[in-house]
């Protein structure tokens, strides 16, 4: 089934250029042990998207290394304005590494080329969301561009992002704006409701969540999250648009509730 009432705004997707985007899905399906629906291509992204009634969508991409970084913003930066040509409310945000020698250097170059914010996944990048190595960055972006955050991992070796080390980090910077992904911890979603629920600069995803858990608890956990601090994301392409639909369409939410989660909070998160 197709939506066809309410305006979507993807909140997470990750794509990657059409000559190594299979090359990228075989090695995300490796590390998290399961199979991606989508290709990894802004082409079917796009596709997927004109067929739901998708408006926009937040592009970013992963840095697995420092000498990647500036290679994967340009990349996005390019993405991102096609995007917008081809008539979506599209945003990018940036990819940064640990052990990148400048933060605020590639933060400037960054949003000259009209990127708004910065994509971390601790676990791909082995570094702790509270590791002295990420202080910089933090303290460079604080009060200027909001943090989008890989959350949690239920598998003992890789614990790179509990929520709990969030909460150190949002304890010392407080005016630090936050994207907790996957309803805040991928597997740990009573941490993140433990550690991060209440705290007025923190926002949430759907995305690589509601595939795993039943339509109630993703109710209760959306409600005790914030239903005015949830966004619609699919993670692609983890998983393709129409799914995702469908699943945020069983949780018993009211239309308004829809309305937001599905389009407004993005919007308002993004000041769009």
């Amino acid at each position: 089934m197709k939506n066809r009432s309410y305006k979507i705004f993807d909140i997470h997707t990750h794509t990657y250029p059409e000559a190594i985007a299979e090359k990228a899905v075989t090695s995300l399906n490796a590390f998290y042990e399961f199979v991606s629906e989508g290709k990894g291509t802004y082409s079917e992204l796009a596709e997927n998207s004109k067929a739901n009634n998708v408006k926009g969508m937040l592009l970013f991409s992963v840095a697995t290394n420092a000498h990647q970084v500036q290679k994967v913003n340009d990349s996005i930066a390019a993405l991102a304005q096609k995007s917008r040509d081809d008539g979506y409310e599209t945003v990018g945000f940036m990819g940064m590494h640990q052990d990148y020698p400048d933060f605020a250097a590639e933060v400037n170059r960054a949003e000259s080329i009209g990127l708004r914010g910065v994509k971390i996944h601790p676990d791909i990048q082995g570094v702790d969301i509270d590791s002295p190595r990420m202080m910089g960055l933090y303290e460079t972006i604080e009060g200027r561009m909001p943090l989008y955050l890989h959350m949690g991992d239920p598998r003992p070796k890789y614990r790179f992002s509990e929520p709990k080390k969030l909460a150190r980090v949002l304890d010392r910077f407080p005016k630090l704006e936050v994207v907790a992904a996957h309803l805040g911890g991928y597997g740990a979603w009573d941490e993140a409701v433990e550690y991060l629920s209440g705290r007025p600069n923190v926002w949430y995803d759907t995305s690589s969540a509601l595939w795993a858990m039943t339509s109630e608890y993703a109710g209760e956990l959306i409600h005790k999250l914030g239903t005015d601090r949830v966004m619609f994301g699919t993670d692609y392409p983890v998983k393709n648009t129409e799914g995702e639909i469908e699943r945020l369409l069983k949780v018993e939410l009211t239309e308004k509730e829809r309305e937001d989660i599905f389009y407004n909070n993005a919007k308002r998160f993004l000041k769009i």
